[in-house]
């Protein structure tokens, strides 16, 4: 299935469409700041608005610290919730209501690479792709993390 992706991580925008899938529009509030490290240019909910097939769905990032865990982005479309949260240095998984939906990477550069699940419906596969789009995917484990950390304090 072919899927555009749109990304303006400066302009706070993404549009995800594709033959037979939902269009899933992300974008950040005017005038918010972009952080580099995020590719929609930030985490912050409240400066986030996402809607699936035209209708707004709610949105809830992690904040994004120390462990993969803490990356998560959770979103709910209707009575259907999705969790897309990093499981190795590259890839993260995204389940819906709790079941496995995919496996995506992406760079955070507009491109996503995904391995689907038999049971994932084009707007598993459209949500999972704006979310990998808009926040990445994968983080290195907490105790790499730490130990970074760690050595940026010794001289």
């Amino acid at each position: 299935m072919y899927v555009q992706i749109a990304l303006d991580g400066p302009a706070g925008t993404l549009h995800v469409s594709g033959h037979g899938l939902p269009t899933v529009e992300l974008t950040r509030a005017p005038g918010s700041p972009a952080d580099a490290h995020t590719p929609i240019g930030t985490r912050d909910a409240r400066l986030l608005t996402l809607t699936v097939d035209g209708a707004p769905a709610a949105l809830r990032p992690a904040r994004g610290r120390l462990s993969r865990r803490s990356y998560r982005v959770d979103v709910t479309v209707g009575t259907t919730r999705y969790r897309l949260v990093p499981c190795s240095y590259g890839e993260s998984r995204l389940t819906r209501d709790g079941r496995p939906a995919g496996i995506l990477e992406s760079s955070g550069d507009g491109r996503v690479d995904a391995d689907w699940d038999t049971a994932a419906d084009p707007r598993d596969q459209a949500v999972g792709t704006a979310l990998a789009a808009a926040f990445g995917t994968g983080a290195q484990p907490w105790w790499q993390t730490a130990a970074d950390f760690l050595a940026e304090l010794i001289p």
